[in-house]
């Protein structure tokens, strides 16, 4: 029997026939340091895929690196097209995947292309989420360091003999680890007691108190820092595997009679141990405000004799810490602010200062590493690492994609 195909039928075969037999397009990125760069994430815009990959579907999907093996990826679905009434695979954000560039690598190709299997779920090296069992904590991680930060419940008064913990503050926390899994919430139900000492997978060991903590923001003026209060409210936006965002929203407070108000926006990437914050402030009145990232002077527990090392590295916007402790090992924190105007210090914080437009963010990075996690244990070490943060930051890789 002769089968006749219509011109409708054969562009429908056309279309399905590279899917059936794996459609795919190739991914090139490129830099110009010389420098390794690990855990570097790549993004693409969903759009973009479904343009090369027409109807291509996240659970049928792989991304394969020049040797054709499969590497973790994670679709987003931050800023998507809501729905997707004709169901042609375009209601999503970004596709995510990571490269580490080898000393001296300027170059690297990956292949994105459908697969008939189901692509099972990747284990996940970041995250965040609410915590409502402590309170209402806000904590985040990825396979390097855990954070965490705190919401209006704690800044509550403590009604008459409930014992109820009481702290005003809008700094951010650092927790450390000693191996690459999550721990947040085996911590949270281990409870206070048990991670504040280290029982093999690290512990909290950072303090806050009424500091800035390891980043947080405040408004600079006439030599007084003007800070909010905890977070009021937050929202996350993408969940692991690979990379985490997620926002902290910060009621108006007064600065100097200026009302400020802010969002933090943090961006988690598995394998770094700085997070990207971008921190968007809202204010009417004068057109610009200096905006300080701090860092603790005090930051570890008592009885532990703290020498504490701190360096302005003007040439990477920077400003590190490397402290050593009487007994719980030694460990960095450090802040990058690429835009930075000026270096100093108050009271409580080590302080780090550029100047913020209202409605626009102001992007810096921060965070911590433990000599007991077993990458970075020494100041030159942590000095090296940050230095590279900030040239990484000056030098984005550039991605680029073709059928």
């Amino acid at each position: 029997m002769k089968m006749t195909t219509t011109p409708l039928l054969a562009a429908m075969l056309a279309t399905l026939a590279p899917m059936a037999h794996g459609a795919s397009f190739t991914v090139k990125l490129s830099h110009d340091l010389d420098i390794a760069r690990p855990s570097e994430t790549v993004t693409i815009p969903w759009v973009e895929v479904n343009k090369q990959l027409p109807g291509a579907l996240i659970q049928r999907l792989a991304v394969k690196d020049a040797s054709g093996r499969v590497v973790p990826h994670q679709v987003t679905n931050v800023a998507p097209q809501a729905k997707d009434p004709k169901n042609e695979g375009v209601a999503y954000g970004e596709l995510i995947f990571q490269h580490s560039f080898k000393a001296g690598e300027k170059t690297a190709s990956y292949t994105v292309e459908t697969i008939d299997a189901l692509a099972p779920p990747f284990a996940s090296q970041s995250s965040a989420r609410y915590v409502p069992e402590r309170l209402d904590d806000f904590a985040w991680e990825n396979d390097k360091l855990a954070h965490r930060t705190y919401g209006p419940a704690l800044a509550a008064p403590a009604a008459p003999g409930s014992g109820k913990e009481v702290l005003e503050t809008s700094g951010l926390d650092l927790w450390f680890k000693r191996v690459n899994y999550p721990i947040v919430d085996r911590w949270y139900n281990k409870g206070h007691d048990h991670y504040h000492h280290d029982e093999g997978e690290g512990m909290d060991m950072y303090n806050v108190g009424k500091s800035r903590g390891a980043g947080g923001a405040g408004v600079w003026l006439g030599g007084t820092l003007y800070t909010s209060s905890n977070y009021a409210s937050w929202k996350v936006l993408a969940n692991g595997p690979v990379r985490t965002i997620f926002e902290l929203n910060y009621s108006a407070w007064n600065a100097n009679g200026t009302q400020v108000s802010e969002v933090k926006r943090f961006t988690v990437d598995a394998g770094h141990y700085m997070d990207r914050v971008d921190s968007t402030f809202t204010f009417a009145g004068p057109k610009t405000l200096p905006i300080a990232i701090g860092l603790n002077k005090t930051p570890t527990d008592k009885g532990e004799d703290p020498k504490i090392a701190v360096v302005k590295d003007k040439a990477s916007t920077a400003v590190l810490q490397w402290i050593q402790q009487a007994t719980k090992g030694s460990f960095g924190v450090a802040m990058v602010l690429p835009s930075a105007t000026d270096y100093t210090e108050d009271k409580l914080n080590e302080l780090i200062v550029a100047n913020a437009t209202s409605g626009q963010p102001l992007t810096y990075y921060v965070g911590g590493a433990w000599e007991r996690s077993g990458d970075i244990t020494s100041q030159a070490q942590w000095e090296a690492y940050v230095h590279n943060v900030a040239l990484r930051a000056r030098n984005p890789v550039k991605v680029s994609w073709k059928q």
